[in-house]
This record gives structure tokens, C-alpha cells and sequence, in this order.
């Protein structure tokens, strides 16, 4: 009996000597001030998730040998004002997919994940990252996340990779509807970075479908980083001043509005994106501005533009403070609204002011 303990401890120590997994929590943790003005909807408020959305998730890896590593991310959205969950209210709405990673063959995820267009308006088009509220998604597409989603990323060769996405509609009788392609292609060399994205998202109950394309560069001289982006959309979500972008889920957000999904903008319909920016950064002094020009091409001619800037101040490296104005110009009837990392926003111009602490 003691020799069958010992051998069953032994092959147990085996074999966690052979895993080495870990678990990570992280986190951030955001709010501040959001003083809103322009509409006959004026407010002041304590918003939640200003330049980041606040979150906390759990993050996991297991050396597999040979070069092979698996992992997983399960990441919830919070709002910090009221404690509620974010997107929605799903449990891990930010983030929810397990990989499977080789060192020369590239990755493989599965899961509710972010879109490889999100990720070059993220990462490389927009100077504020995607929060506070001079982000870019107030007049461009950000097409964030994607539900049933799997993801290939290919390794880096001579400076250049590429991802592709495929997020099934999952709706009966036709895999068409509700589903959901995307990919892009960057190429990184020295200074700069630059990035071609397309996204194609089909309508839930018609043959409508939406479609993007975005060409994005991102140059780093010395302390500053200049960005430049051009976006072609075409299609349902482009129409009416609103424009739709979050894939997979019931509600898509951007643009100033949450809209149900369904059978929404038109066919043909067509606008035109350009954004010019900047960032520099002085020891713990950051700034950011940029210059959002949306261009309808639909009869209706509702054009707008939006100029922000910001500035952030490093207490330490996982803590800063920060202020940014908005402010979008609109016309013949466009309705876009200045929002920020969780929030689409209710005034033509926003003053955000707040603290931002990485767990």
C-alpha cells in the first residue's frame, strides 16, 4: 500500500513538472468625470471605463513542447459608477477564447474574440487607442468583437504577418446569415508599421451585408508617432449618421448610437473615412490629437468631423491621470455623438477628465 502512494506521488510530480502552466489575473481599472454638451441631452456625469474599459480577466498558458503552447483569456467587462458587468451584461464579455500557439507555424483561437480590423484601428490608425473622446470609433467602424470566432495568426517573416478571422452566424438553414470574415496584413520595419484591414459582416435576416476596408500606417520619429488612416465602407451600418460595428452580438454600437441588429442601412449605400494624428510623449507628459473626417456618399450627404485631443500624465507605470476634449462637426442631419472606450455618448462635444490604474 505505501509503495502504490508513493509511485502514484511520484508520477503525479511527473507529470506538473511536465505541464508548467500558470494563471494571471489582470485587470484595469478606470473612471472619471464625462461633462457632455451640445444636445438638449447636457449632462455631467461619473462615467466608468473612459480611455480603457475597466476589466478584469484571467489569463492562462501551458508549455506544451516542441515549440507548441496553449492558453486561454476569460475577461469581464465592469463599469466602476454602478458596479454592473459590461457588454451587455455577459459574464466574460470582453473577451472569452482558448489558443493553441506554435513558435514557427503561428496561432489558432477560438472563441469571442476581437477582430482583426478592430485591431489595426486600434493599435495602429488611432492616436487616442480606442478611448477617451477623441477616439476614432465616434465616426469610423470599429467592428470590435465577433462571436464564435476562430482566428489564425500567422508568425512574422521579414517584417510582415497576417490574420484572418471567420465568425459563424450559427443562424439555421443558412450559414450565410449573421456571419462574419475579416483579415488583415501588416508589414513592420524600423519606424513604421503598416496595416491593410477588410472586415465583412451578412445581415441576420436579409442578403444585405456590410463591408470595410481600412488602409493604416503608424511612423515613430524619435518621441512622436504620426498616424494616417483611410477607411472604405460600404454597405448596411453606414447610412443615417449612425454606423454599426460590433459583429456577433445583439447590439451594435458605434458612431453615437446603440442600434438593434437586424436589417439595417442599405444596400450600396457608401462612406468615406480619413483620419490624421498624433502622439507624442516626454517622460511622464503624453499628448494625443487627431482629425476624424467621415464623408457620406449616400444622397443624403451627412458628412461630419471630429478634431481631439488629450493629454495624460504617468504617476507611475501602471497609474495616470488624464483630460481630453471632442468635439464632431455635423451636417445635413448626421447625428454622431463624442463617446469614449464604454460609452457612445450623447453630446456633439465631451470633456473627460479622470484616473486610469493597471492591475
Amino acid at each position: 500500500m505505501k509503495h502504490t502512494v508513493t509511485t502514484s506521488l511520484l508520477a503525479l510530480a511527473c507529470c506538473t513538472a511536465h505541464a508548467q502552466s500558470g494563471v494571471k489575473i489582470y485587470g484595469v481599472a478606470d473612471a472619471g468625470l464625462v461633462i457632455e454638451r451640445g444636445t438638449d441631452a447636457a449632462t455631467t456625469k461619473v462615467g466608468s471605463g473612459i480611455a480603457s474599459g475597466s476589466r478584469l480577466g484571467f489569463k492562462g498558458t501551458e508549455d506544451l513542447g516542441n515549440g507548441l503552447t496553449a492558453g486561454f483569456v476569460l475577461e469581464s467587462g465592469v463599469y466602476l459608477d454602478t458596479g454592473a458587468s459590461g457588454q451587455g451584461g455577459l459574464t466574460f464579455g470582453r473577451q472569452s477564447y482558448v489558443s493553441l500557439n506554435s513558435s514557427t507555424l503561428g496561432s489558432i483561437s477560438a472563441g469571442r474574440q476581437y477582430s482583426p480590423y478592430y485591431k489595426v484601428l486600434r493599435d495602429v490608425a488611432d492616436p487616442f487607442g480606442d478611448g477617451l473622446a477623441g477616439q476614432a470609433a465616434n465616426l469610423m467602424v470599429p467592428n470590435a468583437r465577433m462571436d464564435n470566432a476562430v482566428v489564425y495568426a500567422t508568425p512574422t517573416w521579414a517584417g510582415w504577418s497576417a490574420n484572418l478571422a471567420y465568425s459563424a452566424g450559427e443562424v439555421a438553414a443558412d450559414s450565410t446569415r449573421k456571419r462574419a470574415l475579416g483579415g488583415a496584413v501588416s508589414y513592420s520595419g524600423g519606424p513604421l508599421l503598416v496595416s491593410l484591414a477588410h472586415h465583412r459582416r451578412e445581415d441576420a435576416l436579409s442578403a444585405t451585408h456590410a463591408r470595410n476596408s481600412m488602409l493604416a500606417a503608424r511612423y515613430t520619429l524619435g518621441a512622436y508617432q504620426l498616424h494616417a488612416a483611410y477607411a472604405a465602407n460600404r454597405g448596411m451600418g453606414t447610412v443615417g449618421g449612425s454606423i454599426l460595428g460590433t459583429a456577433g452580438t445583439g447590439t451594435l454600437t458605434g458612431g453615437g448610437a446603440a442600434i438593434a441588429g437586424g436589417p439595417v442601412g442599405a444596400p450600396g449605400a457608401a462612406s468615406r473615412d480619413l483620419l490624421l494624428g498624433l502622439c507624442a510623449t516626454f517622460g511622464p507628459h503624453s499628448f494625443a490629437g487627431s482629425v476624424v473626417q467621415h464623408a457620406d456618399r449616400s444622397p443624403a450627404d451627412k458628412d461630419a468631423r471630429q478634431y481631439g485631443v488629450a493629454y495624460l500624465y504617468a504617476l507611475s507605470k501602471r497609474t495616470d491621470l488624464y483630460t481630453a476634449y471632442a468635439r464632431i462637426r455635423n451636417t445635413n442631419g448626421a447625428t454622431f455623438t463624442v463617446g469614449n472606450a464604454s460609452d457612445d455618448g450623447k453630446g456633439h462635444s465631451a470633456i473627460n477628465i479622470g484616473l486610469r490604474h493597471l492591475l
